[in-house]
């Protein structure tokens, strides 16, 4: 694996270990480029403080402690800082105010909600409501056209159980819309390997007959999970199951 651009830090509070740790077990994997995407904060309105993500007043030290990280081992690999965040479109504006003066690298999208946290359900919640399955479709696509993220982290990270024909019609209009920018389609390794609804199988079907290309995301939340080798097979023997072309770097 040349490179893995979903790595997560004990500032979600879901995460646990030490940047340097990561970094280590990187490059003891023989990963060049080491991506950092946290969970990205949100600036919301009134008292709320997420339980599941960075806060605002984390971000000075996120950047501190990753660039000189960089600067210290840059004979040995790339960091690039990134986050992982939903697309909301009434907290964007406050957002990008909050990240303006940092040098940011990139951002995936991980669309874990479909509105502001505190008012909307996770979207890995088993559901067989079509337009809870719609609205994620359009959500993602409407974020992506943005041009504001590098790809889409865990694209089935949507529980739908219901009828296939419906999951089969959105999610090959969203698999349809990546193809068409080039964009790859996440195999998340967390999901892979803890056998999660995610990867999924009907979802990697819909992939395989649209043509899409794969990038592997570890999406870590400990340094161990970077060198998981088990981990690593399950998503080989699914890009081979699927016969996937695979994306090993995009910055």
């Amino acid at each position: 694996m040349l490179a893995n651009y979903h790595t997560h830090t004990s500032r979600c509070q879901h995460a646990k270990g030490e940047d340097r740790e990561y970094v280590e077990a990187a490059i003891r994997m023989g990963i060049r480029t080491l991506g950092f995407s946290d969970h990205c904060p949100w600036v919301f309105p009134g008292d709320y403080v997420s339980g599941i993500r960075m806060r605002p007043d984390q971000v000075e030290d996120y950047f501190s402690s990753l660039e000189s990280l960089r600067k210290e081992y840059a004979r040995d690999i790339d960091i690039l800082i990134g986050f992982e965040a939903e697309y909301v479109p009434d907290l964007m504006e406050g957002q990008e105010r909050l990240l303006a003066d940092y040098p940011l690298d990139y951002m995936i999208l991980g669309q874990h909600f479909l509105g502001t946290e505190p008012h909307s359900t996770y979207t890995g919640s088993p559901s067989s409501d079509e337009k809870f399955l719609a609205d994620y479709v359009d959500l993602v696509i409407e974020g992506m056209d943005t041009g504001k993220y590098l790809y889409l982290a865990h694209p089935d990270v949507l529980h739908f159980i219901g009828e296939d024909a419906i999951y089969r019609k959105h999610m090959t209009r969203l698999c349809k819309y990546l193809k068409e920018r080039d964009i790859p389609v996440e195999i998340n390794m967390l999901g892979a390997y803890q056998g999660r609804h995610y990867p999924s199988d009907r979802f990697l079907q819909i992939v395989k007959e649209v043509g899409n290309s794969c990038i592997v995301g570890i999406d870590a939340h400990s340094p161990e999970e970077i060198a998981n080798d088990y981990g690593f097979q399950v998503c080989r023997e699914l890009i081979e199951k699927y016969q996937l072309p695979m994306v090993e770097k995009l910055v």
